[in-house]
This record gives structure tokens, sequence and C-alpha cells, in this order.
């Protein structure tokens, strides 16, 4: 069978797909900072035979967390000569314009671990300056006294000859084998020296974390027994070998969320759908990425903490483009100084965790309020709940605060966590020059289908696809995503005087790394598969549009296809197009996928049943203008293909709740996925 685990913030989701096509389904608590060990537990919990699992694939929250947290290694930087300092200048265009006291973020590395060695190439690669190899002597034995357990190297143009950094990663590896090292030819050859060595840091900063939990995580795999193809999902959207993540750690910084959007594409294709709004709500955050006509974004211009008062650090990886936001079911409900009621940041986590768990937490959360309006029910949570405790909590530090009931209050909560989430959906459709109302909203993670249906509404989404095993649909992604590398490559020529053949002979060297790197991981040519893109932009523009490029040998006739492309797609992108201007390529983007047997799902059983013998009781739910109304709750694994549900209702299954609203209908397909009408003309 097929196995794929993701680590969140709250719980660690499992599913798995066997050779009939069965879907099981597992969740435990996340166990920080052993976070292998919440994997086998939820391997456990789901009762398979691990010596059956022939392929596991596994996606991890723990090298964003290590970034976020600044719990990586103490690192040093080697650089060309006067080049010590681009991490601290980074760039000028700061996010808060008109704040006098702006400060940048702080490097990862302080000034006195960012040494400088005499070298010098020049944007044609050509050699100025030959390297010192004695300087580099003298550099790793000082960072061998500062204790430093990993070392970044970053030289200017190593993205066109990395002979230098080649060298002197030789060097390291020679006189001191045991540090862990990046050479930023190894991350990325694009461009842009203070991004580039940005990345090359931030991977070197996690790199022996990484290692660390890879490791274990293998060993207590192989404790239990499981012989198996091990994989780990990263930010591309495809996922790798262990091997591999360990060397370039920095691809996993998005490793769970992203299988998520790949997933909602899968199942948009399945469904017919291609136009889709993928909407992930966990325990900590909701993430949401926009999929038109059935492709998702990939773009290496990806930040982390990057918002309105702060630049952030960049990492040029390829990174599906996933909006998030500290809001989901742990995030907390506090007031501001100003009096306003504010719903996290802040989340509660594994532990305590909301008041509902009964773990100590004292703070109210998204999920206490669901609790308290009657949206989710408490025997469906793993502990005792006492609804007296929450009642007072909401009351305690929302409710008094405006003279509102518990349940006035918990509605509040609710409704604020829904004005963040909307925000976060506008960011990738309307202010995207989307139209909403042609896109489906497929909502998945533990709150997703609580709160898609009203989002969707406001929105002006018509439909809400709630799939099957949403609340762990981001692992049932990862089964569904095959290998995945992505080479980039600067390649700046002006189209108008480009050398076909040279052109050519690009895309082939880079297509035999691909394959040579597949062959060194086990998977057969006739497996490997390419897709071409190119960066391409206005000569004198700044940024760039990406353009798909046809496969085989280019001529005159596909670069004026690729040309005309690209105007289009200026067009879409920016509102304009300059026909008569001469265009340029900037990067080559070559995206090689390992392709891999997918599971057939099963189709559900016809029922002769009626819909109301899927009925498990009536109950309150208190809803927005219309107060409390006596709703029905239906068991989701009782509801078979085209049974209708009127809104409003809830569905409930083992670990989420669709909330329907009056007006609103659902009806289930044949794989057993709920679609919502969501009113909206």
């Amino acid at each position: 069978m097929r196995v794929a685990t993701d680590i969140g913030g709250t719980f660690t989701d499992l599913v798995y797909v066997d050779d009939s096509g069965k879907v099981g389904v597992a969740k435990s608590h996340t166990t920080p900072p052993s976070f292998e060990k919440g994997v086998i537990d939820v391997i456990e919990k789901s009762g398979i035979d691990q010596k059956a699992i022939k392929t596991f694939i596994h996606g991890t929250t723990v090298i964003i967390n290590a970034l976020t947290e600044r719990k990586g290694v103490k690192t040093g930087l080697i650089t060309t000569k006067g080049f010590r300092d681009v991490l601290e200048i980074a760039r000028g265009n700061r996010p808060d314009l008109f704040n006098v006291r702006y400060e940048k973020p702080g490097p990862f590395v302080d000034r006195y671990l960012r040494q400088e060695v005499e070298e010098r190439m020049d944007y044609k690669g050509e050699v100025i300056t030959p390297l010192d190899k004695e300087q580099v002597k003298e550099v790793v034995a000082s960072f061998k006294q500062e204790g430093v357990e990993a070392i970044a190297v970053s030289f200017l143009h190593s993205y066109k000859n990395s002979e230098h950094e080649i060298q002197t990663v030789e060097l390291i590896k020679e006189i001191w084998p045991e540090v862990a090292v990046t050479a930023s030819h190894e991350v990325t050859k694009e461009w842009r020296e203070y991004e580039r060595t940005s990345t090359t840091v931030l991977n070197s900063y996690v790199k022996p974390v990484a290692a660390s939990y890879v490791d274990r995580l293998n060993k207590k795999l192989l404790e239990n027994e499981a012989n198996s193809h091990n994989y780990i999902m990263q930010s591309n959207g495809g996922t790798t070998t262990f091997g591999q993540a360990k060397e370039i750690p920095i691809n996993m910084v998005e490793s769970g969320p992203v299988a998520g959007i790949y997933g909602a594409a899968v199942l948009g294709e399945m469904i017919g759908e291609e136009n889709i709004i993928a909407f992930d709500i966990g325990g900590t955050t909701a993430k949401c990425s926009l999929i038109n006509k059935g492709k998702v974004k990939v773009s290496t211009d990806y930040y982390i903490e990057k918002n309105e008062r702060s630049a952030g650090y960049p990492i040029k990886v390829p990174v599906v483009d996933i909006v998030e936001i500290g809001n989901g079911g742990g995030s907390i409900a506090w007031i501001d100084e100003g009096g306003s009621l504010k719903v996290g940041p802040q989340s509660a986590g594994a532990l305590p965790g909301p008041v509902a768990y009964g773990q100590g937490g004292t703070e109210p959360t998204t999920t206490d309020a669901n609790l308290v309006t009657g949206r989710l029910s408490p025997e469906n949570f793993d502990y005792e709940v006492n609804l007296d405790s929450v009642k007072n909590a909401i009351i305690a530090k929302v409710s008094k605060q405006y003279n509102l009931s518990a349940e006035e209050g918990a509605l509040g909560i609710i409704r604020i966590a829904n004005s963040n989430m909307l925000n976060a959906l506008k960011l990738i459709s309307v202010r995207k020059g989307y139209n909403p109302r042609e896109f489906t909203l497929v909502a998945f993670g533990g709150g997703g289908s609580m709160h898609a249906p009203a989002l969707a509404k406001e929105l002006g989404v018509k439909k809400v696809v709630v799939p099957v095993a949403s609340s762990v649909f981001s692992a049932w992604g990862m089964l569904m995503t095959d290998l995945r590398h992505d080479y980039i490559q600067t390649f700046i020529k002006r189209l108008n005087e480009i050398d076909v053949k040279q052109l050519n002979k690009e895309w082939r060297k880079l297509e035999s790394k691909a394959t040579a790197q597949y062959q060194d991981e086990g998977v057969k040519a006739d497996r490997v598969m390419f897709s071409r893109f190119a960066d391409m932009r206005y000569l004198g523009q700044e940024h760039t549009v990406k353009v798909p490029i046809p496969e085989g040998e280019l001529t005159e006739d596909t670069i004026k296809e690729v040309v005309h492309r690209f105007h289009d797609l200026h067009e879409k992108n920016y509102t304009f197009k300059l026909e008569e201007s001469p265009t340029e390529i900037v990067n080559l983007h070559l995206t090689a996928f390992g392709t891999v047997d997918k599971p057939e799902l099963q189709k559900l059983e016809e029922s002769d049943e009626s819909v109301e013998s899927a009925v498990k009781e009536m109950r309150n739910v208190f809803y927005e203008e219309i107060g409390w109304t006596e709703t029905n709750v239906y068991h989701r694994n009782l509801l078979a293909p085209d049974m209708e549900v009127q809104g409003p209702a809830i569905v409930e299954e083992t670990s989420a709740t669709t909330v329907l609203y009056p007006g609103q209908t659902l009806k289930v397909d044949q794989y057993g996925n709920l679609i919502i009408d969501t009113g909206v003309e």
C-alpha cells in the first residue's frame, strides 16, 4: 500500500490507499519536539500492517518551524571579497514606507561570521581573480574556533560558473568533514546575489536539523520493520528521496501545505473542475491558493516572515504560490488596546490546545467558539469536554467586554476569523484580477468545511467541494503527486538575437542533468517527463512572466510562438502588452517529473435508503442573523451518491464538520465528495 503522513501544528495526519483502491485515514496529536513520534503514533493508530507499506510519503513543518523559531544551528558564510554585507544591505524597497523607526530584519548570520575570500568571476562566468585557497583554510579554522556547525558558500556570479564554489566545498570537506556545507549553485542557479545568498544561508542553517530529523524518522520506520521506498514532500508540489531532502532541506519549507493544493488540482481533474480555489484550515493556520485552468502556480519569489511591517527573508527555490494567515482552529481570541476583538495569529497549538481539550488551555479559540454555537459536538473530541468552562472562558475574555452572551461572543469570534480568512481568499482571487464566480472552492483541513460555505457565499463563489478525507486531504494529495525536481538556470538573451542552436543545447544540458539525477534515485528514464518554461520580460523591465515552452527542438517559428505567448501572458498579468518592444529571456526553467503509479479511487456504492436514514440527531445551532435554529445533523459515512441535504444542516465525520447555511444545498457525488450549492446567483 501507499501511505502518506503530514505533520501539522496541532495534528499529524495519515492517509493510505491499498491495491484495491480502498482509502483509510487516521489522525493523532503532533508531538513536538520529537515529531517522528507523532508519525509512528498515527501509523499505529491507523492499524495498518507496516510491513505492507510499499511507498511512504511524508510532509513536515520541521524546516519552517526551525526558521521561524530560530532553532537552526550556528552558521558561517564565506563570500566574495567586498560582499560580506549583502545579507545586511538586503533590498531598499522596504514595506513600512513611512515608518522612520523602521529596522530591517536582522541577518541569520552575525557579521563576525560572514567572512570574505579573494576570488572573482565576471557576469559571463570568466575568472577575474583566482580563488585564494589559503584564505579559505584560515576562514574554516576561525569557524572551528567559533563553534560553527554549518557553512554557506556564496560567490558572485557563481550561477554562471560554479567552479570556485566547488573548489571551496571540496577544500572544506577535506579539512573539516563533519561540518554541514551548502554552496549556492547547489540550491539555485538563478541570479540576484542577495536572494541567492539568503537562500544558501537558510539552507545551511537548517541542514543539520533536517538531517537529524530525517535520520530519526528513518530509524523509527526501520525499527517498525517498514521496508518501504521513502519520500518527502517538497515546496514545489513534488516529492524527493530522504537522502536528497537532507542535502537541500530548504526545498521542504512549505512541505505540508502544498500537497493539499496539488491534491485539489487532481480532484478538480477527476470531477471536471479546472478553476479552483484551494482552501485549507488547520489547527494553527489557514492557507489558500488559486488553480487556474488546472495549473498550479509555482514561483521562486518566496519569502518567510514577510508582512506589511517586515521585508522578511527571500528563499529563491520553487514554491507553490500560497497565501497563509495565522487563523486556524486553535487561534486565540483576544482584545487589543483599542478594545477591538482579534483572532490569531497566536495559537493554542497541540498543547495546551483549546479550552475544550481540558489540557490546561485558558484562552478561547475558534474551536471553542464553534463548540459553543453548536457547530461542533462535544462527543467528537478526543477529550472529555466541560462545556461550562468553555463558555466561562469566552465570557471572561470576550463577551463581558461588550455585554454579550456566551454564544454571541462565540459568534463574534467566528465572524472575525471568517473576516481574516476572507481577506486571504481575496488576495489570491479578486486582487489578482480573477472573478470568484468562475471558480469552485475546494475546502479541506480540520476546519475547512466548517467555514467554507459562509466564506464562499460572501466571496461570491457558487460551488464548494468538501472532498473525501477532507481533514487529512494534504496527506491524500501526497499520494497523488509525482517525484519532482526543478532546474532553473539564468540565461539572459534577447529573443530577436538568440542563437536557436545554443538555446537547444542549454535545454539538453538541463534535461541530461535531470535524467542523471533520477537515475541516481532509481527512476527509469521512461518514467521521466519534462515541462519547459522561460522567465521572460520586455527589455528594461525588472519583473518577469513565466511562459510555457514547447517540447523538442526549437526553431525560428517556435521562437515566434513563444514571443506571442509572452505578449498575451504579460497582458493578462499586467493589463498591457508592448508588441513592438524587444523581449528577452532571463531564466530557463525545466521541471522534471518522475512519474509514479497513482491509486485508482473507489466509487461509493449506490443506496436505496433515503437521506433521512443518515440523520444522526437534531441539534440547536446558533447562526448569524437568525440565532438558535433546530438543525438536522447527518452522519457523512451514511450519505450515499445523489443524496441531497437542504440547509440549515450539519454533516459530521470523525475529524471534520460541514456547516450548511439556510438556502444552501448539498449533494453527494459518486466518489463521496460533498458538492455544495452556496445559493449565490
